[in-house]
């Protein structure tokens, strides 16, 4: 049914870990803000902020749960600190020889920073897509970037290239460990930790609408739920070109969600609803997410903004919705928010205009 899976190939750890229903850095074990050491204890406890003018023309509750507030920037922090504390932990990582990861967004920038606050070296390996900003982002945590070369007739997609790059690294260099975001256990398990936040705060959730890429938060927040017996529905949003719940890949312009090969955490997860948004409309739910709450989200935000707008004349009336927004916009400045990048690789800047202009009516 979903030929393009992919299965972790078989490295020298296992990232498995006992199903519980303790979280991480719960707020029962965590230090207090005036007892945190260092800036990955930043990590987590972000914003649940009312928006009252997203969805003004529906009879519902929206808030939204700022990942972009984490430290490094986005929601990948929370998998990222995760992964390479426990690593560090059970002796998986070789300090003297490091961690290597794919990524050509914001899990890069994460592990950039966990690996560079623990001292370790990181390598990550990254494709043409990358912006300028996040290649920068990563190189100032002094990882080694390693850049796969990619041609468009080419029979593998971008993911697929990085991935055969690591395997590469991996065989060359004996004892570098790679946590394969897209299987590894740790990444939903660090979003329980979102779950439980948004629950102490809103004890009575009817929807929690997130976007999907590895599906690590996807699948934290559908644990956190269904271990505690929650009414919470959960609606994912794919891009279109996705090939995560199905369909054939197609070339994508905005990144952050979505992927080209459908990952193992996917066939863990079954969201109530799923909604494919397009390029064009991420960026018009980014636009609409400035015009409207004067928030800057990133693409995959826009996505959720778009699919809210969406499935909210479905929904009924006051249900209490929660938006996931992965990160900030600064970092789409030349990209999502820039009128000659969206003319020349999305829409026609007028056509975007007037349809911004309908949705702000």
């Amino acid at each position: 049914m979903y030929p393009n899976s992919f299965e972790a190939p078989a490295v020298p750890h296992s990232d498995a870990v006992p199903h519980s229903d303790a979280v991480p850095h719960s707020d029962a074990t965590r230090p207090s803000d005036s007892e945190r050491t260092g800036i990955l204890e930043a990590v987590g406890r972000t914003p649940l902020v009312k928006l009252e003018k997203i969805a003004r023309d529906h009879q519902i509750q929206v808030y939204a749960k700022l990942e972009g507030l984490n430290p490094g920037g986005s929601a990948k922090d929370r998998p990222s600190r995760l992964i390479i504390e426990h690593a560090l932990a059970s002796g998986r990582i070789d300090p003297d020889i490091g961690v290597v990861e794919s990524s050509s967004g914001n899990m890069g920038i994460g592990m950039a920073q966990a690996c560079a606050y623990y001292g370790v070296p990181f390598i990550c390996v990254v494709d043409d897509t990358i912006t300028d900003q996040n290649r920068a982002l990563i190189g100032a945590y002094n990882a080694r970037i390693e850049m796969v070369e990619f041609a468009n007739n080419s029979a593998e997609s971008r993911l697929e290239r990085r991935l055969r790059r690591v395997r590469e690294l991996l065989a060359a260099q004996p004892g570098l460990y790679w946590p394969n975001q897209y299987s590894c256990i740790f990444n939903p398990h660090a979003h329980r930790q979102t779950m439980q936040e948004i629950w102490s705060e809103l004890p009575a959730v009817d929807y929690i609408i997130c976007a999907v890429g590895t599906c690590g938060t996807i699948k934290g927040i559908s644990d956190y739920i269904t271990t505690h017996s929650l009414a919470t529905k959960v609606i994912a949003v794919d891009a279109v070109g996705s090939v995560i719940f199905g369909g054939q890949p197609r070339p994508r312009a905005v990144i952050g969600h979505g992927a080209s090969i459908r990952p193992v955490l996917a066939s863990q997860v079954a969201p109530s609803r799923i909604v494919k948004i397009s390029d064009l409309e991420a960026v018009i739910g980014c636009r609409i997410l400035a015009a409207r709450e004067a928030l800057l989200g990133g693409g995959s935000s826009g996505a959720v903004i778009s699919a809210l707008l969406e499935v909210a004349p479905d929904l009924p009336s006051d249900s209490v919705c929660v938006v996931i927004l992965p990160d900030r916009g600064e970092r789409y400045l030349n990209t999502i928010y820039s009128d000659k990048w969206v003319d020349a690789r999305i829409a026609s800047i007028s056509v975007v205009r007037y349809l911004m202009g309908e949705a702000l009516r």
